[in-house]
């Protein structure tokens, strides 16, 4: 018996938005990045987003995945134009992770990042069924649509002890 092959794999670079079909894999790379991945079970469609910061000072045309705000507003024109409800997608969210000692503040891009898309899932209706985010270092993401099943593998950053000067 062989394994189902995949037709279409996507390498998702920071600020960018995928959504399709069963036969897609989407992978991306994290640092302070966050992804969100969104999955219709019964249908077996859906997409993920690889934004950089919460929000644009001053938004203005199209959306643009680089931001929180408006990754969540393509996922909700790609859900309209398939013609399913947003209410009906398993949402995973990934990332945020501090990539350097020193940011490990609450006031940090990563910590902003995360915050920014709980608040923003919570007040358009979604309920995040898993998530991997905070803490150090980089994460490899890997959404099968065919199965809704995302893969991680997390990189601590190795915190280094810092001796004085003799």
């Amino acid at each position: 018996m062989s394994k189902a092959r995949h037709s279409v794999e996507i390498y998702l670079q920071p600020g960018e938005f995928h959504f399709g079909g069963r036969d897609l894999r989407i992978r991306t790379l994290l640092g302070s990045c966050v992804a969100i991945t969104m999955w219709h079970p019964r249908l077996r469609i859906g997409g993920m987003c690889h934004f950089m910061l919460p929000s644009r000072p001053n938004p203005s045309g199209d959306p643009d995945g680089r931001y929180a705000d408006e990754a969540i507003d393509l996922f909700h024109r790609a859900i309209s134009i398939s013609g399913t409800n947003h209410r009906d997608y398993e949402v995973k969210m990934f990332g945020g992770g501090s990539m350097f000692e020193l940011g490990d503040r609450e006031d940090n891009i990563a910590s902003r990042n995360v915050q920014a898309a709980r608040k923003l899932l919570q007040e358009n209706g979604h309920h995040v069924v898993a998530e991997h985010v905070g803490m150090y270092g980089s994460r490899y993401v890997i959404f099968d649509i065919r199965s809704g099943t995302v893969w991680l593998r997390h990189a601590p950053v190795l915190q280094q002890e810092i001796g004085e000067w003799k």
